[in-house]
This record gives structure tokens, sequence and C-alpha cells, in this order.
């Protein structure tokens, strides 16, 4: 080794003795005579000193240090002198006097250095990542990353699962998002796919007798981008044999227990709270709630119906809903324009028709500048109905019940974090149960599924397949933290005929069906054990744990929202002979 320790490594007890250090250059600092050295690496950080004492050469090599050299230090490991200790630092008691110097690598000068106080704009770290990831907050997530993966890897296999890869080049199913497709050199004009999901191999993995399948895979969806979702992305999926749903959730149940403690130092009682997909969107408009705080959303489409105030009206008459949330106490924190820009945010992102809001006045009264097309006694019923108190803010969508759902839930995002309503190193963990089997494709004017083609519906709505697909519930479940979805899964059809029923219904017919799925079709007919699983996302996970903003700050090397490679400017051209080695002519112009 060219080290005896590493620069975070070094104690007072380590006085008196001669090691060897090898790091990049933090900092310089020249105290005339004397150069000071921050020689830092994933460890931490040892001050290092060069002296007279070093000799003239070594003084002369130190004084010409620049960030980011990389540099080979021999000395004796000293006391820091009086008054001159670092408690911020682990190493912040001692120094090591240089008595050699060697220069491994010299550095250009950095378009940006790792210790700086400013953060680099996102587009220049990602160009640079190894820079980026020389960051002490950078190496503290992928740390992290690396503590939770082995979390649980220990927990599963404590609980009999075997860890089993599943393959990267499989063929293109419809499984929601674009597949990544990738054409076959010896099977001209044929693609292979890369995995969405082990979706179809861990079922088969069920149906072979493994009944309690495990492992971090790599997925692949090419879909629009946004902060936490990436083109390749990895998850921790599982498979059980012979369970139902509560047995799935206790698994994970246990699984957030042990990261919450292990990770985090915090007691989660189990088992996690549960809430129907139907009760989440009534009470929060969404299917993954913030349960950190309250700022429920209050139906007011009754009410609505008697006041005179034309939009609502109108809207529940029409089918629509009228609802709203009470801002308890913030009446007077948001200026007039501060609401009309909330009114146009709601128009513009949400298709809202707009955004009504009242002041809770001294006497009780509601307030506002459309108060007057409603009577006393209703504006009073609906402050009871929102339990609304002096102080507080109401603020009403009155559209279709998906507008009002988007639209309120982000409304109630944003003021929670204004109105600084929950701790944010507070963590709250829930499952959402019960989602709708099917969704309605306007566009396409068929049924799409709520997760995906495999799953199956609860028992006493399998009637409901062929009468009523909007009524059919699933077996599904989310891990919800934080307002984030942080996985889901489902209970698996494991009988071919209901398979087919569900992609009937998706307008997946018997031929499609076998071109597509047929080895798992095939796979159902011979003895399939009752099953399902979850997959969770480990990027999100670890952006959550880490109380991060993106997960791209939690992936070594990730991509754009374009989907690009900054770092290494992938995607790229190839040359025209791997081309046609593939049989693929392009509608634009080959490269040279």
């Amino acid at each position: 080794m060219l080290r005896t320790h590493t620069c975070g490594q070094l104690r007072p007890e380590h006085v008196g003795q001669e090691v060897t250090l090898c790091g990049w250059v933090d900092s310089t600092r020249d105290h005339g005579g004397a150069v000071f050295i921050d020689l830092r690496d994933r460890y931490g950080k040892t001050q290092v000193v060069a002296s007279p004492q070093s000799g003239s050469e070594i003084l002369d090599q130190a004084g010409r240090l620049r960030s980011e050299d990389v540099i080979r230090v021999v000395g004796m490991v000293a006391r820091r002198p009086e008054g001159t200790t670092n408690p911020k630092l682990g190493t912040g008691d001692i120094e090591l006097r240089i008595s050699s110097l060697e220069v491994l690598n010299r550095s250009k000068t950095p378009p940006f250095t790792p210790g700086q106080p400013e953060l680099p704009t996102e587009d220049l770290r990602l160009k640079y990542r190894y820079l980026d990831l020389r960051r002490t907050s950078m190496q503290q997530t992928l740390l992290l990353r690396n503590r939770i993966i082995k979390t649980m890897r220990d927990y599963f296999a404590e609980h009999d699962f075997i860890d089993v890869e599943t393959p990267i080049l499989g063929r293109s199913t419809p499984e929601g998002a674009r597949d990544y497709l990738v054409p076959s050199r010896v099977s001209p004009g044929k693609f292979f796919a890369l995995p969405q999901s082990p979706q179809l191999y861990k079922q088969i993995l069920m149906v072979a007798g493994y009944d309690r399948y495990v492992q971090v895979a790599r997925c692949f969806r090419d879909e629009d981008l946004r902060a936490d979702r990436q083109p390749e992305f990895t998850q921790l999926d599982l498979e059980m044999s012979f369970v139902d749903a509560d047995d799935i959730m206790g698994m994970i149940d246990g699984l957030v227990v042990r990261l919450a403690k292990e990770i985090l130092g915090l007691e989660v009682e189990t088992p996690l709270p549960r809430m129907t997909y139907d009760e989440a969107m009534e009470r929060f408009g969404h299917d993954a709630p913030d349960l950190r705080f309250g700022l429920e959303l209050i139906d007011c489409t009754d009410l609505a119906k008697e006041a005179e105030f034309r939009v609502f009206r109108e809207t529940a008459d029409a089918g629509g809903r009228v609802r709203g949330i009470n801002a308890k106490g913030a009446a007077g924190q948001f200026s007039r324009k501060r609401l009309d820009e909330w009114t146009d945010w709601v128009k513009q992102d949400f298709g809202a028709k707009g955004l009504l809001w009242f002041r809770v006045e001294e006497n009780g009264s509601l307030w506002s500048p459309v108060s007057k097309n409603f009577a006393e006694p209703l504006l009073a019923r609906i402050g009871q109905r929102l339990q609304a108190q002096p102080g507080d803010l109401l603020l009403f969508v009155a559209d279709a019940w998906e507008v009002t759902c988007k639209a309120l839930a982000a409304l109630r995002k944003r003021l929670g974090a204004e109105l600084k309503l929950y701790d944010p190193q507070t963590m709250s963990f829930s499952w959402v149960v019960e989602f709708p089997m099917f969704e309605w494709n306007k566009d396409e004017q068929r049924w799409d599924a709520m997760h995906h083609p495999f799953t199956s519906p609860r028992r006493q709505d399998i009637d409901l397949l062929e009468t009523e697909p909007a009524q059919c519930r699933a077996q599904a479940y989310d891990l919800v933290i934080n307002g984030s979805e942080a996985g889901g899964g489902t209970i698996r059809i494991h009988d071919s005929q209901l398979q087919q029923k569900a992609f009937n219904l998706l307008g997946i017919d018997e031929s499609r069906a076998r071109e597509r799925f047929g080895f798992l079709l095939e796979a159902l007919q011979f003895g399939a054990p009752p099953h399902g699983g979850i997959a969770l996302g480990i990027d999100r996970i670890v952006m959550l744990f880490g109380g991060l903003d993106s997960i791209r700050d939690c992936i070594a090397f990730p991509k754009t929202q374009r989907a690009t490679d900054m770092m290494t400017e992938a995607p790229g051209e190839v040359d025209r002979k791997q081309l046609e080695e593939l049989s693929i002519r392009l509608a634009t112009p080959a490269p040279k």
C-alpha cells in the first residue's frame, strides 16, 4: 500500500508515530515560513505541515502545490499547538509534520473545487462529475446509499430470501412506459428490450418454486423525466409465494423498522398506517399523501349548490366538486398579490377554473372579493364545515374531481412547506391500498392497467371485470414516505384464464397475449402458486432518508432531464459500419 493510514484516521493516540498519507490537496495556507496543507480523501481531512525542519526542498514543493494535486506524504504525527485545534474534524487535535513529499499527479485548474462554499450549477456538476463526487456531501450520500442497500440485503437474507439475477436483455412488452430497444446483430430486424422491471421473470421464479426472491435490480424506462425520475434506476425487487397483501406489507413494515433504526436512529411502530386509495384521494387529493401535517381537503359540493356564486353552483350542478382547505392562522401571511399568483398557478399548471379564497375576520365572518355573492347564512355554514377560526385562510377549487385533486394537493404541499407545518427531519411511513384496477385512457378510448396487466383484483371484485371495470379494486399497495411513493406492489394473477380476462379488458387479445406473454401464460398452467411482491425505489429512498431534493444527487452518474450524460456525452453517434452490422438504416444520414 502507498499509505499506512487514511486522511480521516489519525487521532491523539497516534502521536509520535511515523505514518504515510495519500490524498488530494484540499487547500494550502502559507504562514510565512511554514505551509499548511489540508489533505483530503473520502475518509476525511488531515492537516499536514511543511516547515523549515522539513527541509528547503520539501518546503518549496509544498508552496507550489495547487488544489486537487494528488500527493503522498510521510511524517510524524504531532499534537496541534494549543489554540489551533479544530473540533469540527475528527483529526482536529493532531497534524502531520512532513519529512517526505511526493507529487503523484498534478491537477489542472478545476472549474470548481469540492470544498468551495457555493454549489456550482448542476450542468457544471454533471459535466465534471468526477470532481463533484469528491464533495463531502456527495460522498456521504453514496455512503448512505451503500448502508441502505446493505441493510436491505441483510434483512432479506435473514428472512430466507434468495438473491437471483434476472436478464437485462429481454423481450419488449407493454408495461406502461416506452422500452429502450437493443438491436440484435445475429437476428437482423429483431430487438431486445432493456427491462422496465424484472416483473415477468420474478413471476416465473415463483412458478419454479423459489418462494422468496429478492434482487437489487437495474431498470430502464424511456419516459419523460423530472427531479425524482431517471431513465435508468435501481429498485429493491422481491416476490413471495403463498402470501396475501398483508404478508407482503408486513415484510416491508419490518424492513422500514430496520432502516429507520439503523440509518436514522428512529423508532417506528408497526403495522404502518394504511388507508385506501379512495380515502387518500378524498382527504388529501393524492395517492401518496404526506401525513406529517393536516390541511385535509373538505368537500363543500352540497353547500355550493345553494350559492349565488355562479362558478360554485354551476360546477356542483354539472357533477363537479367544490373542495377546500383551511390554512389555520395563515390569513395575514399571504398578500393579495400572492393569492393572485396562486390563482394563476392552479389555472396554468392544473387546468383549474380558478382559486377562491376567504379570510376569516375577527368576528368569525368570511371575507373575499366575491363574498357578496354568498348569503351570510351560507358563508357561516361553509366556515363551520371547514372549522374556521379568526385568522384562518380558506382556499377553494371548483372543478372536475380530478382537477380539484391535483390543484388542491399541490397547494396543500406548498402550504405545508411555506407555513412550516412539519419538521423536515421527521419521517412519515404509511401504506395506500386498494387502488383501482384500471384507469380510462381518454386519448385511446380504452382501459389501461393502473399498475400493470398482471395485477390481481380483489376476490370480491372479479365479477366486476366484465360488468363494471371502473369499480374493480386491485390487490395493490404503495409504500409512502413523506408524501412520495417509495415503492409499489401487487398480488399477481396466478390463473391463466383470469389473466386473459384482464388482457381482454386492456385490448390484448389472445393472439397478441400469446405473442407477448406466451411464456408466462404457459407457465401459469404448470402449477403456479398464489404470489405477489413489491418493488422499492432505492434511489428515491436514499433521497428521502438523506433529505435531498433530487434523485440525481444520490446516483453516482445520473442523466439530465433530457436523458443525456453530460460527462460522457451519451447518447452519441455510431459509425456506419456498426449500423450496417445491425442491419439498421437511419432516417437521417448516418455519420461518415
